[in-house]
């Protein structure tokens, strides 16, 4: 019998991210994949083209949802404590589950993972790492703007610093540590904002 039109890309791109996420690129077999997204090797093949198609789908996936977080920051009153509140919750787990531990985010695990033969993988994160770092600074740019920083603070520099904390606190928390760890870590990364805001 034929499979009904009842698809839906987003719920399949949903499986795709838990499902490399979990498993890393390279261990995910396509059997892996039919089974989480419940689709033979014709329609995936079909809707997705590879493996490596399927998996750059399910990262610009995952960076848009990333990519929210940044919304705690502007709908906050103070940029810098808006911008704090989201340093600190690098330290929650990325799974929604508050008894589960903070983990690797999915662009970091394929950054560390991704070898030089999938070149455009490599390079799909490296620019929405990229992306990340000019939201940091756009954000950075905003709080001077708004008498939050000192007027000598270099905020692409200070962005590129507060990047490699949570790409260093990401990778981190793959070790087997106390989540309590974890979370003194991001704050202490929150808090070196403090030295660059106007006293």
């Amino acid at each position: 019998m034929a499979r009904t039109a009842s698809f839906d890309r987003r719920v399949a791109l949903d499986s795709a991210v838990e499902l490399f996420w979990s498993r890393g690129y390279y261990a995910t077999s396509m059997k892996h994949i039919e089974r989480a997204l419940d689709m033979r090797p014709g329609s995936l093949y079909a809707t997705f083209g590879s493996k490596s198609g399927l998996f750059a789908e399910a990262l610009n996936t995952y960076a848009a949802r990333a990519g929210s977080d940044f919304e705690q920051i502007e709908d906050a009153e103070s940029v810098v404590e808006g911008l704090q509140r989201y340093l600190r919750s690098f330290a929650l787990p990325c799974s929604g589950d508050a008894q589960a531990p903070a983990q690797a985010c999915m662009l970091i695990k394929t950054l560390l993972e991704v070898n030089a033969e999938d070149a455009e993988l490599r390079s799909q994160v490296d620019g929405i790492l990229a992306k990340v770092e000019s939201r940091l600074c756009e954000v950075l740019h905003k709080a001077k703007a708004q008498g939050e920083l000192r007027a000598d603070v270099d905020c692409p520099r200070l962005a590129r610093l507060l990047q490699t904390q949570i790409i260093g606190l990401r990778a981190f928390a793959e070790r087997s540590v106390p989540n309590d760890q974890l979370i003194a870590l991001a704050d202490d990364m929150a808090s070196m904002l403090d030295a660059y805001r106007i006293c």
